[in-house]
């Protein structure tokens, strides 16, 4: 079967990714061939499809892979071919059955971490180190909110928030979901309608409200995960998978608590090599201690990635979805 990646050439809905064949690439000084055993999906592919983030067009989609290097540039001394690595972030275009991306990306794989487990972990795992640690700064006995907490990342941040001692209250979108989340090792687990579930969270937090908002949702969470934090609570909205949130005034910060708010993007907090790597350490570390069990809770052939969208996007999935060449 010849190689090919999924590329779209104008922004819209799933029908919009098509299949196109490509020719196996000579990588450049300092990158390294690498072939895709398993792809991640995550929300911020749809962005780019749908046109909500820019991107160039036509282009490719997907920030996150893991597979094995076939052949490396001049220069290239960190990896060889033959060895099993994973990448998050960089140029997009995991989309493929194989593509040439900067060496000094690429992570090389501990043995106990399995190419599909990589695929599924790395962009959402690194994620949520960057939540819990840098950005949210959470420390024991803090509580926190966790919005999609049966999603990719909210499956993550649950059992990590409760390995540094905070206590969890998380929301999903079902019972069934709230049930998942409550297994991961949630204090709390709802599943109300965002118009009651600010009110539910100061009732189990003695009217206090909760020190921070972790949210991927968005528009439609915003002003729940506001009224559900208490004076001077952090707001971290770290995606947009209802829609993007208005346009917010400061002031009404101020009114609601002196609150603070942060709309972090992970690439800022692994910049450098040593940032990631280190980072990454962090994450193999929680899987080894069993801090962290990656669900992958349903996979689709690559060349069906429009229906993984269309899955994704109708909140119909669980836990981690992963791409297979």
């Amino acid at each position: 079967m010849s190689d090919y990646r999924i590329v779209f050439r104008e922004t819209g809905g799933p029908d919009v990714l098509v299949r196109e064949d490509i020719a196996t690439p000579l990588p450049a000084a300092g990158e390294a061939v690498v072939r895709h055993e398993a792809v991640g999906l995550n929300f911020i592919d749809t962005y780019y499809r749908s046109g909500l983030y820019p991107s160039d067009l036509p282009g490719g989609l997907g920030g996150e892979a893991a597979g094995v290097i076939e052949a490396v540039g001049e220069g290239v001394t960190a990896v060889k071919p033959g060895d099993r690595v994973a990448y998050a972030g960089g140029p997009l275009g995991a989309y493929a059955t194989l593509r040439s991306i900067p060496a000094g990306m690429l992570m090389k794989l501990p043995d106990d971490v399995s190419t599909e487990t990589a695929a599924a972990v790395m962009l959402k795992g690194l994620t949520a180190d960057m939540l819990v640690g840098e950005c949210g700064k959470v420390r024991p006995g803090q509580t926190i909110l966790v919005h999609a907490a049966a999603g990719g990342v909210g499956s993550l941040l649950v059992p990590w928030l409760k390995a540094v001692g905070a206590k969890v209250i998380a929301h999903a979108g079902s019972p069934d979901k709230a049930a998942k989340a409550k297994a991961l090792g949630a204090d709390e687990a709802l599943s109300c309608p965002f118009d009651e579930l600010a009110e539910k969270v100061k009732a189990l937090t003695g009217g206090h409200g909760v020190n921070t908002v972790f949210d991927g949702v968005g528009k439609a969470s915003w002003s729940a995960s506001i009224a559900a934090l208490r004076s001077r609570g952090l707001m971290v909205s770290y995606g947009n998978a209802s829609g993007a949130v208005p346009p917010v005034e400061p002031l009404a910060l101020s009114r609601a608590g002196s609150l603070f708010l942060t709309r972090p993007t992970l690439f800022h907090y692994i910049a450098t090599p040593a940032e990631r790597e280190a980072a990454a350490a962090r994450l193999f570390a929680m899987l080894k201690n069993g801090t962290l069990e990656v669900e992958i809770g349903q996979t689709f052939p690559l060349d069906r990635a429009a229906d993984a969208h269309r899955a994704l996007e109708a909140r119909e999935t669980t836990g981690s979805t992963v791409l297979i060449p």
